[in-house]
């Protein structure tokens, strides 16, 4: 007998989304994928932009300011994957928890900074060796840890350009690391040479991480104690003579749904709708986060979504599902931002426990895209593409009858395209040589009509 779920994936194919749908909703849901990616506890980019909004309804910005900044604070962390096999190879530890720790170190005090590194440096290795990695990671000093920021503030700007966000929403990513007192990255720059949005941004960021980890008390207190080094003063001050001490703010920042408290702060004549070409974009902007994550991935989700799209017009499949399939190939691996890079680039054979882990990222896949008004139709074609036909594959364990043949063809794709590209353990495959390995798993691991129609097109190719 089927569960509820695996009905649903076999009784219906993707539909074409309702048309009135607000862009801030769809990407105030996807930027829980932004939060997993840098450790933090879901729901850090929503309530960093309650925080600023918060701060900009004080302050003389007109409505295009404050719709820029909105998009901004939500979107923040854009560029957060891009450094994540730099932080593992550089620390040799879980870079989501590098990552998290370092959101409450004070970077630019030496002291901290050196406790720091001590206490996240290869933590499971021999005492010799996190002596030797250490040593290596102090020799390299301030200069490795700028180009970490610089690479993510840079990537994130980027797509945001690519997303059609204003170079407002841009340059405030790009400043979203540098301090009042001119000790930040990754340009250094200093008091209101550091744009007012990207100011915020810093502010409101610190503001939640410290929010959910000490509370309001703590919260209050990092804004009293960087004032004026890392913080802009008048935007502290301006905290503590508005909402700092508001404790009807901060129960708002715990709510259950904080996709739905978002929606009142952004400026409401300036209101953007996400049509068809937009969510193509969107679906575009986080395959290049997804695939940012680890060097051996780069590009694949936009390759799995090239090959998926010849497979369904050599099998004929209305444009208006292809659309949809597309976009699903390039959602798919959006729950490998909730993987470690120590398991993603590992050169070596996974343990069980890490293979487990590995194994989770199609639920991932699923949880994420299942809230995000615009995508929520593709989380479980999305999150199938290692299901088989002989019910051996994961998370769900469905059988060929089960799956939909857009689920069949991702399947086919996803396996292609990762033979074919450079993996930690093995160099990439010739088409011809994953081709046979594929058809080795005709009517057990992958599907016959779908191997078919790959196959057709790789020939029309060469």
């Amino acid at each position: 007998m089927l569960t509820v779920a695996q009905a649903r994936i076999a009784d219906s194919s993707p539909q074409q989304p309702i048309t009135e749908i607000r862009l801030s909703e769809v990407l105030s849901a996807l930027s829980y994928a932004l939060d997993i990616t840098e450790g933090q506890p879901e729901g850090h980019a929503i309530r960093n932009c309650m925080i600023g909004m918060s701060l900009a309804q004080h302050m003389e910005l007109d409505s295009e300011q404050r719709s820029a900044l909105f998009y901004a604070l939500l979107m923040k962390d854009l560029g957060c994957s891009s450094n994540a096999a730099k932080v593992t190879s550089l620390f040799h530890g879980d870079d989501h928890l590098v990552k998290y720790r370092l959101k409450t170190v004070d970077w630019s005090s030496l002291l901290q900074s050196a406790l720091y590194v001590f206490r996240n440096t290869a933590a499971r290795k021999s005492i010799f060796e996190r002596a030797w990695r250490i040593a290596s990671l102090g020799l390299k000093g301030r200069p490795a840890a700028s180009d970490l920021i610089k690479t993510r503030c840079e990537r994130g700007a980027d797509i945001a350009r690519m997303l059609g966000f204003p170079e407002a929403t841009a340059q405030a990513i790009l400043d979203l690391d540098e301090h009042w007192d001119g000790k930040g990255d990754p340009q250094r720059l200093k008091g209101e040479q550091i744009s007012l949005l990207g100011r915020i941004l810093g502010f409101s960021q610190t503001v939640d991480v410290f929010f959910m980890v000490y509370g309001p008390d703590g919260a209050r207190k990092v804004a009293r104690q960087r004032r004026g080094t890392w913080f802009d003063p008048a935007m502290v001050d301006l905290f503590f003579a508005t909402f700092a001490n508001d404790e009807s703010f901060w129960a708002k920042l715990k709510s259950a749904d904080l996709i739905g408290e978002i929606n009142s702060f952004e400026p409401a004549d300036q209101l953007i709708h996400a049509d068809d070409d937009q969510l193509d974009k969107i679906a575009e902007a986080f395959a290049r986060v997804v695939d940012a994550k680890s060097p051996y991935t780069y590009n694949h989700s936009t390759h799995v979504a090239e090959i998926v799209r010849g497979m369904a017009e050599k099998m004929r499949i209305p444009m208006s599902e292809r659309r949809e399939i597309s976009r699903a190939a390039l959602l798919h691996d959006i729950g490998k931002l909730g993987v470690s890079n120590m398991i993603l680039d590992k050169k070596g054979k996974l343990t069980d426990l890490e293979w487990e882990a590995m194994r989770r990222h199609t639920a991932f896949t699923y949880r994420i895209l299942e809230r995000v008004n615009g995508f929520s139709h593709l989380a479980d074609l999305a999150s199938a593409h290692h299901e088989r036909p002989d019910g051996r594959g994961y998370h769900r364990a469905l059988g060929g009858g089960e799956l939909p043949a857009s689920a069949r063809l991702l399947a086919v794709a996803d396996q292609y395209e990762a033979l074919t590209a450079n993996r930690p353990y093995r160099a990439a495959l010739l088409p011809e040589q994953a081709l046979r390995i594929l058809e080795e798993q005709v009517g057990t691991g992958i599907d016959e009509p779908a191997y078919e129609a790959l196959r057709a097109i790789i020939a029309n190719k060469s």
